[in-house]
């Protein structure tokens, strides 16, 4: 079998699955390509050519296994992440260290198969998004040397892109994962915080840092990505999966744009154009767009460099920078140590403000399932980010910053290709723990126009990558007041990883009365036989069978469960009243809901 240009971990197993394709003759042409690579920045180490053959030598001797998902399947790892056998620098020799023991995640990828080529370059300390702040050098876009491969994690991307490997590990903190996949033509999987345990990484900002995976498809990355998470005892930070699903395409699923006051592309059109033929593919593929107030969002990315979360970075290496201030790249410095300017004080009132703008982005939230945004709004050559490395920096993380302050999952796509044939993406961004629901949905999108994968513009992506949305064990719920969306309880449902399925009203024969004493002011509903009425404004919303079960629980009596005829002859089980507590309280039926009641004084 002739190995294709793009090694995606799909095409590479099903080789092996068919006989058609030995693990040696893999590594022999890995270490051709790595040979032959023209871009000299991509590696920091390497793992010597007699050590890949003897760990080909190894699996083959005991053969493919099902408890092996990526069995003899190649890949590297960003240098701040420990690999036993070969030294941890984070792009800064004096910094060098030989780890003991292999971060977690890298041993878990072996457990399962994989064979590590090699660690690969990254802005220095994972501070940037450029990829130009290393002393091992600037590591280049696949399609033009002249750009910037995007950072921090930039010998990743390339060396994925150019098909040095099948996948790659990053971190991201600020974009780190995602901007290199944009401007290197990959899927770049950011998980939600702790869902990937960081022991063993160096760490930038050790509340925000997440694990990330650059791969040719979103299947392949959420395999990885599948592998590597689960709790781990020797990170405080890590955390267990609890999945919350999404609408599916067809289903009602609404999607965030930018409106046109948010909207910048530091005069790149055709990155703009590229994002909007994104939300045309997926209005196409059945999602609904919503314009979003993108204010918020982009105030909280701008706590990350322009607030106390600077000291974060400041507290991984305050002792190596007091020693060696000279060891820094002169950039990487000046961002380390202004961190020096805040106090505890204005820690705490980055925090506030912070909360405060999570606030006005539930807002938005509560409108919209998913966000798609640009990845980069354009992107720079080397040589003008070496002239202006902060502001080009800053601009390339617009869209980006905000994604782990505020706690969400994002999975960064190819969104096609400037006339100079350099590349722009998407990205699509959803609440914590939608990691499996998002990748279905991005790897859909990734689908619906040819872009190849990598440098191979060419590729298809092949069918035994594609994934399913999760299989739904959801129940819906009909509610009538106070759960209502924008109401003063609506947050239980959507806390709950609840979404609005649609609004429909009552069958004819339903009364309203007010709740008396209720706080907040609850409708009471009451079904009255041979009563006919306009039918009552309700909406149905969607609820994954635990949330569901905590949610009716919870409810005070005299409100309860029980089935609700709707408009169009169908019935959901939905919120009813006992009739004794609705003698002499108000009729409210005449207003046709309690929204228009409420809005009517």
């Amino acid at each position: 079998m002739t190995l294709p240009a793009f090694l995606d971990v799909a095409t590479i197993s099903e080789g092996y699955r068919s006989g058609r394709l030995r693990v040696e003759e893999v590594v022999e042409e890995i270490i051709a390509r790595r040979d032959a690579c023209a871009d000299p920045a991509v590696w920091i180490s390497r793992v010597t050519d007699a050590d890949l053959r003897a760990r080909a030598a190894e699996l083959a001797a005991k053969g493919p296994s099902p408890a092996q998902p990526l069995w003899g399947v190649p890949f590297a790892v960003k240098d701040n992440i420990d690999c036993v056998a070969l030294p941890t620098t984070a792009a800064c020799p004096d910094f060098a260290y030989a780890p003991m023991a292999d971060s977690t995640v890298v041993a878990r990828l072996k457990a399962a198969g994989a064979i590590l080529v090699g660690k690969t370059n990254l802005d220095q300390f994972a501070t940037g998004l450029n990829g130009t702040r290393s002393p091992y050098g600037a590591p280049r876009c696949v399609f033009d040397a002249r750009y910037v491969s995007g950072g921090s994690s930039s010998g990743s991307a390339a060396a994925v892109g150019t098909g040095l490997v099948s996948f790659a590990l990053g971190t991201d903190t600020a974009g780190s994962g995602r901007i290199p996949a944009a401007f290197n033509n990959l899927v770049g999987l950011k998980p939600t915080r702790g869902l990937v345990p960081a022991t063993g990484v160096v760490p930038a900002c050790r509340s925000l840092d997440c694990v990330t995976v650059l791969a040719g498809t979103a299947g392949d990355a959420a395999l990885v990505h599948a592998v590597m998470r689960g709790p781990d005892p020797a990170d405080p930070w890590s955390r267990p999966m609890a999945a919350r699903e999404l609408p599916g395409l067809g289903e009602g699923l609404r999607f965030g744009v930018l409106g046109p006051a948010e909207r910048e592309f530091f005069g790149d059109a055709e990155v703009a154009a590229l994002y909007d033929a994104a939300i045309a593919r997926l209005t196409a593929l059945g999602a609904s767009p919503v314009e979003i107030d993108y204010a918020p969002f982009r105030e909280a990315a701008t706590l990350l460099y322009e607030g106390p979360w600077v000291a974060e970075r400041l507290a991984a290496v305050e002792d190596f920078l007091a020693d060696k201030p000279d060891a820094f790249d002169p950039t990487v410095r000046g961002i380390i140590e202004g961190a020096r300017r805040y106090s505890a004080v204005d820690a705490f009132r980055g925090v506030y403000a912070l909360e405060a703008l999570r606030a006005r982005t539930q807002q938005e939230w509560a409108g919209v399932d998913v966000l798609l945004l640009p990845t980069a709004p354009t992107i720079y050559t080397v040589e003008a980010m070496l002239a202006d490395p902060v502001r080009l920096n800053a601009n390339l993380g617009r869209y980006t910053n905000f994604v782990n302050l505020l706690d969400c999952c994002a999975v960064a796509i190819p969104a096609g290709f400037r006339a100079d044939g350099l590349p722009g993406g998407v990205t699509l961004v959803a609440p914590a723990f939608c990691d499996d629901a998002l990748a279905a949905l991005a790897d859909d999108l990734h689908r619906a126009a040819p872009f190849g994968m990598g440098r191979d513009t060419t590729a298809a992506l092949p069918q035994a990558s594609r994934l399913a949305a999760p299989k739904s064990d959801r129940l819906e719920i009909v509610v009538v007041g106070a759960h209502l969306s924008g109401m003063p309880l609506n947050r239980q449902l959507t806390e709950g990883g609840g979404w609005l399925a649609r609004k429909t009203r009552t069958a004819a024969d339903y009364r309203m009365f007010e709740l008396p004493g209720s706080v907040p002011p609850k409708p009471g509903l009451l079904r009255e036989p041979g009563f006919t009425g306009p039918g009552l404004e309700v909406e149905v919303w969607s609820l994954s069978a635990g949330a569901f079960g905590a949610f009716v629980a919870a409810i005070p009596a005299p409100l309860g469960v029980g089935k609700v005829s709707l408009d169009d002859g169908t019935s959901a089980t939905g919120f009813l009243c006992e009739p004794y507590a609705l003698v002499d309280a108000p009729d409210i039926t005449s207003f046709g809901g309690w929204r228009a009641y409420i809005s009517r004084g």
